[in-house]
């Protein structure tokens, strides 16, 4: 069939729009293909258990800086419990993510944490705390980058000993209260590191008390450390540990209740960004120190690793552990600027 001359330029005319509009759907889908391929495109979570903890907004604030350094996209989330961890996960696949850091609320999630990442795609990296499996025993095949939970432990069991030496303090006047909360695995090696070395220093084991908290957190360490109080009236001198700052703080605060003078007793906790209000107080306290872990390992280093296993392809180390360094009201301020936590 032949087409009407008059009809002529109203069929080229839509030719070439035809034309323009292939073109410009062509264009469309090249530049398309190229931001997805683009250096920048990487997104990763951060999920933490305790958002509002100093440590955790840490770890967030060097995660941020790895962002910055290594030109991803990172989104921070507070997972307080099983169900936000699970729900945060989807949500992060379906904005886009390719992995996630996270410190969970409860380690024996491990496995539904392993499974809803496989789901979507995701590469996932614990950190602080290691995933445990239904058996209870950590997950060995899962990233993990946390400190070493017994050698910090046994740092300060060491620092302990140190202390009731140079003061002069007999065994048989002084006690040991290990503020335990077992419930959590990495607390439980800290407090058996920190008893295990006062063992080894020639403390008498007998003379070793638990006090089992109900809550991981100051007021729970008070109450538990009240009760040991009251158990055991005759003790002149004490020494401290437990699994974070909060727990040693707590106990600090009873003997304080109970009358007992600063110099009378010897706190160390561990963590050393929850104790920093402490240690800039005008009188000195009961709380001597704290081994300050890396925050800065924590939240950089694991962002950084988990950004090159998407990128480049670099598998990180399945185990990553990190140590921790004392601090004092003697040295703090110097060891928080060496380390980006002050200024």
């Amino acid at each position: 069939m032949k087409t009407s001359p008059a009809l002529l330029p109203r069929v080229r005319r839509l030719a070439a729009l035809t034309l323009l509009a292939l073109g410009c759907f062509a264009a469309g889908c090249g530049k398309k293909s190229e931001t997805a391929a683009a250096p920048g495109n990487v997104k990763i979570g951060f999920l933490v258990k305790q958002p509002e903890e100093p440590w955790f907004q840490l770890e967030w604030k060097f995660a941020g800086m790895a962002a910055k350094d290594l030109g991803f996209t990172l989104q921070t989330t507070g997972a307080t419990d099983g169900d936000k961890v699970l729900a945060a996960i989807d949500t992060l696949a379906a904005g886009g993510a390719q992995g996630f850091v996270i410190c969970t609320p409860d380690t024996r999630l491990g496995p539904a944490i392993v499974n809803k990442a496989k789901a979507n795609n995701l590469k996932v990296i614990a950190v602080d705390d290691q995933f445990l499996g239904a058996d209870g025993q950590p997950l060995k095949n899962v990233h993990y980058l946390g400190i070493s939970a017994r050698k910090i432990g046994e740092d300060v069991g060491a620092t302990l000993a140190a202390e009731m030496k140079k003061r002069g303090w007999k065994p048989e006047e002084t006690a040991v209260c290990a503020v335990t909360f077992d419930e959590v695995a990495t607390i439980k090696e800290r407090t058996e590191g920190a008893t295990a070395a006062l063992t080894v220093a020639g403390f008498p084991a007998d003379r070793i008390y638990r006090a089992p908290m109900r809550t991981l957190d100051i007021p729970g360490a008070l109450d538990a450390m009240n009760v040991l109080l009251t158990q055991r009236a005759n003790v002149k001198h004490w020494l401290v540990c437990g699994g974070n700052d909060s727990a040693v703080l707590g106990a600090v605060r009873a003997l304080e209740g109970r009358g007992f003078a600063a110099d009378s007793c010897v706190g160390v906790g561990i963590n050393g960004t929850d104790c920093i209000v402490e240690l800039e107080k005008a009188q000195p306290t009961s709380f001597y120190g704290s081994m300050l872990l890396s925050a800065k390992d924590h939240g950089y280093k694991t962002s950084a690793m988990l950004y090159k296993w998407i990128k480049e392809g670099v598998e990180p180390p399945l185990d990553t552990r990190t140590t921790g360094v004392l601090i004092t009201r003697e040295n703090f301020r110097q060891v928080l600027k060496e380390q980006g936590i002050r200024e």
